[in-house]
């Protein structure tokens, strides 16, 4: 994806609206951490190589100091595809039990198919959580 998508969502009666910035807008993601109150960080595993790069584009985001109390769900997307590595290998690759043991934010991860909407309720729910804080 190139450029950023606004996306409103209604939970629990709350206006809640998503940005999504793609990868290769790294470089301008801080100029949009002030007005955020959560985070949405999704993982490819199905391409290995970029894998190692979103490990470092997570600790940017994580060590920023506008996000530094803001909720972050890490999404594991395109399970559903027979490439991908198992949420252990991936779990193992990324150190997410330092990233979460060591991070000042909360740190929530799961899994999903953006194509098959396997998982999707549990985003939803984890929006509608932080949406009524």
């Amino acid at each position: 994806m190139v450029g950023t998508n606004l996306t409103d969502l209604t939970l629990k009666k709350k206006k809640v609206t998503l940005r999504e910035l793609g990868g290769c807008m790294g470089p301008i993601w801080p100029c949009y951490y002030k007005d955020c109150s959560s985070v949405i960080f999704m993982v490819d595993p199905s391409n290995i190589a970029q894998v190692s790069s979103s490990c470092i584009q997570l600790l940017s985001v994580l060590s920023a100091e506008p996000l530094c109390r803001a909720p972050v769900l890490i999404l594991f997307n395109k399970r559903d595809m027979p490439c991908t590595m198992s949420l252990t290998e991936l779990k193992s690759l990324l150190r997410m039990d330092d990233i979460i043991a060591f991070a000042s934010q909360p740190i929530t991860s799961l899994e999903l198919s953006a194509r098959t909407g396997q998982g999707l309720q549990e985003v939803l729910t984890w929006l509608e959580n932080i949406a009524v804080k």
